[in-house]
């Protein structure tokens, strides 16, 4: 297992932590932001492949912003698998 905490830009969430199992996602946790939607979202993601993930939140924007929460969540999933790769190397 390996936990990432990326801290997000341009969202009313503050933080995301995240726990790997190599492509599999344990657990995804927002700091901020609207309770019950991410709420969800953490519930939903729990156990699904990073790549299936990154591929349907990628580019989701909120309102006029350019990223949302979801959006954040994939360069978050990147991020955390790149760290934990590089954690094993």
């Amino acid at each position: 297992m390996f936990t990432y905490t990326y801290r997000t830009k341009g969202t009313c969430s503050k933080e995301i932590e995240i726990v790997l199992d190599g492509k599999k996602i344990q657990s995804v946790s927002f700091a901020g932001g609207c309770p019950g939607n991410l709420a969800g979202i953490s519930r939903l993601v729990e156990g699904m492949d990073i790549d299936f993930v990154i591929e349907r939140f990628a580019g989701t924007k909120c309102g006029p912003r350019p990223t949302s929460c979801p959006d954040q969540l994939s360069i978050a999933l990147r991020e955390a698998y790149a760290a934990e790769n590089a954690s094993e190397a």
